[in-house]
Formats: C-alpha cells, structure tokens, sequence
C-alpha cells in the first residue's frame, strides 16, 4: 500500500472542520485512503453508496439514514445520492463538532448544485490525485517549498533514465501495479468506458453524451496546448456552447483540468486562454497511443507529454505544501511563453520551464531571466526542468535541474 501524502491534511481537516469533502477521480485511491483513517479511528464507520441497498436507503430517507449511521462517519460516492446533502447541512447546524462527516466523490462538489448550496461554509474540500512521484518513491516531496525557499539546488539528482516509463505509467494505483504496457492499456481501456458511461451520464442527463470518448482523445492530442475550442468544435461538428458544457463535465470527473493564464502589469498584451492538460499524463499517452516504447520514436510529442507530466506532478504536491501557491501558464501575444508559473499568497513567482531534452543552451533559460528582470524582487527563482542528470546555473536565481528534483529537491523520507 503507498502512503498518501495527503493523509496528514485530511486528518488536521477533520480535527477542526464538521465536514471534509474528499473528491479525485475514480480509481485514485479515495476509499483506501479514508479506509485507512476509518480503521485507525476505531469509532468511525465506513459506507459506500456504490451499495445498491446503500444508495437505495439514503435515497428513500436521507434524514433517517443518517440518524442510523450515526457519527463520526466515512460515506464514499456521496454524489450519489444529492438528497443526503440537506440532510447532513442539518446535521451540522445541529451539532458542528469536528469530524463528524468524511464525504468523499468521483465529482467536483462544487458541480453538484445541492452540495454546493447545502454545506457552503460547513465542508473542507480536498482533492486526491493519482500517485506522485515521491509517494511511488517512499519520499514526501518538498519540491514547491524548496522552490519558494532561499536554499541552493543539490549539485545532482537520481538519474532520469525512468522518466519515459513515468510519464507514460501515471499514476493510478491500479496502472502503476501492473507490468506489462498491454496490460495497462486494457485496464484505461475499460476505465474511460466506466467513467464516460457511468459518472458523466449520473452528472448529466443529456444527449449527445457519445462525443466524449472522441472530445476527451481530442483533448488528449492536445495536452499543453491553448484551449482552442472553436478548433475542436469544428473538429466534432458540436457548438461551441454544447463542446463547453462536454469540457466542464470532463473537469467535475476530473479527467481534464483547465490552467488558467497568468497576467501582471508588464506593459504586454497576455494570451488569456487557458491550457489543457489531463489530471494523469499515463491517461494522457494512452489516449494518444503512446507507451514506453513509442516515446522513443521520432513522431512522439515528448515534449508536450512531458509538461503534462510535470503539471500533474506540481498539482499534486500544491495539496500538501506549506507554502500556499496557485498554478499558472504565462503567455505573450508576441509568442513568449513559461510553461509554469507559481504565484504565492505575497505575490512572489516562481518559473518553470519544462524540456523533453537531456541537453540546453543558455537560450533555454533567456524566458525566465527576462521575467527575472521584469519582476525583480517578486521573482524568486526560475527552473528548467530536463532530462539530464545535473544541476546547470544560468545565473543565481535561474537553473536548470533534472525532472527527478520534482520528487527529491527538498524531500524527506
């Protein structure tokens, strides 16, 4: 079993907040982890409304139901059943002792129109992703702390010569355990029809549903690209309003994540749109036909692949960072662009730029030392990840490091 990360943010959540809603794809791992707390607890019990008789009580009584199970309780796939949400808001406002519900679900919460008015104020939301990096490697990664830190990069990392099998692996529990690229290639196979079949249609009830296998290979074609649905529209012969509710149900699953734009005052004109990027760059390869092998062969998109990778690595590790930061792309209209920046709650910004190459001139980092320059004391540091094995100064804020340092800069065992 992998240690999830996230466990201790989970567990401050539940000492002080009535309510903790856990959300993550399917398949990421949710119910072991809350399992795992339930069992430590002793006194806290665990349902799933993946039960049919389950989901059949909660839906026939939800005030009863609850009454029975009594709390401190665990109640997994909770959007399954949206009338339990009244429910459990009238539950807190008459008892708002700490940890009485672990909620968890395979939507966004803030999709579900009754959570979302229901518990507003009275839920901690969460999200668990695939596995990381480092809980794959038995280390907890301090990567985003380091990086806003004043401490030198280590001179050099483990070796990236596994990079290919990572970002082509991802990080479901499920994929990560298998061994063989067919066998893995099966088992997203039969996930994507589960989700798009199952919990997309259980969000939404309306036709045309059948474009999503299509949109989300579409999506995945283009990961770490602008998000240019006017092109994608086109290439599904939908409009645009009914590609734009396709995409929002694609986010609730979370399957697809949109990077908004990052903007400041530097007398440019900025690109507004965001990015897209899947949640899991193995989910990613697969939909594009990519396993380890292909990513040696000339056509492959590495490069793109990999900064889907390394979003997804940063997104992850935003969940249990000390330093409180958001996630952005930067892009010019003039063409300049990082591919990552890290903005923190004093404003201070962090650069990363992100090569599929285990070699780099110095016009690699010339993005980041212009944004240097322009932010001044606002700019903290500026890193190029790549594929090397060494750690390359550009000068004293700026350096190119090995994709490894996402799981061993500022980790600890």
């Amino acid at each position: 079993m992998f240690e999830r990360h996230l466990e201790q943010v989970l567990r401050a959540a539940l000492s002080d907040s009535p309510a903790v809603f856990l959300g993550g794809a399917r398949q990421c791992g949710k119910s072991t982890l809350v399992q795992r707390i339930a069992a430590s607890q002793r006194t806290r019990r665990y349902v799933t409304l993946d039960d049919a008789g389950m989901l059949s009580a909660a839906r026939s009584d939800p005030r009863g139901f609850l009454a029975a199970l009594r709390t401190p309780v665990v109640i997994d796939e909770v959007q399954a059943c949206p009338e339990l949400f009244p429910a459990i808001k009238m539950e807190i406002d008459r008892d708002r002792a700490a940890g009485r519900f672990l909620l968890t679900g395979s939507a966004n919460a803030l999709v579900v129109p009754e959570m979302s008015r229901s518990l507003v104020g009275r839920v901690e939301l969460l999200a668990l992703r695939t596995l990381s990096g480092g809980e794959i490697e038995g280390v907890r990664e301090g990567f985003v702390d380091w990086l806003f830190s004043s401490a030198p990069p280590a001179r050099s990392y483990p070796s990236c010569a596994d990079i290919p099998t990572r970002v082509t692996v991802g990080g479901y529990p499920e994929v990560v355990a298998r061994r063989t690229p067919e066998r893995r290639a099966a088992w997203f196979d039969a996930y994507v029809t589960t989700i798009l079949q199952r919990d997309v249609r259980d969000l939404a009830n309306v036709d045309g549903l059948h474009h999503l296998p299509q949109l989300l290979r579409l999506i995945a074609a283009r990961v770490a690209s602008l998000a240019n649905l006017a092109e994608i529209s086109r290439a599904l012969a939908v409009p645009q309003t009914t590609l734009k509710r396709y995409v929002a149900l694609l986010e609730a699953v979370y399957l697809v994540h949109r990077l908004p734009a990052w903007s400041a005052n530097l007398g440019k004109r900025f690109a507004r749109s965001p990015k897209l990027f899947l949640l899991d760059s193995g989910l990613a390869a697969h939909l594009q036909g990519i396993d380890v092998s292909g990513w040696r062969e000339p056509a492959t998109r590495r490069g793109s692949l990999l900064e889907n990778f390394v979003f997804g690595e940063i997104d992850k590790l935003l969940g249990w960072s000390r330093v409180r930061a958001r996630l952005f792309h930067f892009r010019t209209h003039g063409g300049e662009e990082i591919d990552f920046l890290l903005e923190d709650a004093s404003g201070r910004v962090v650069g990363i730029e992100v090569k599929a190459s285990a070699t780099l001139s110095a016009a690699d980092a010339s993005p980041l030392r212009r944004l240097a320059r322009e932010l001044g004391d606002r700019f903290v540091r500026g890193v190029v990840l790549y594929l090397g094995s060494e750690e390359i100064p550009f000068d004293r804020h700026v350096h190119a490091l090995p994709v490894s340092a996402l799981w061993c800069a500022g980790a600890r065992k």
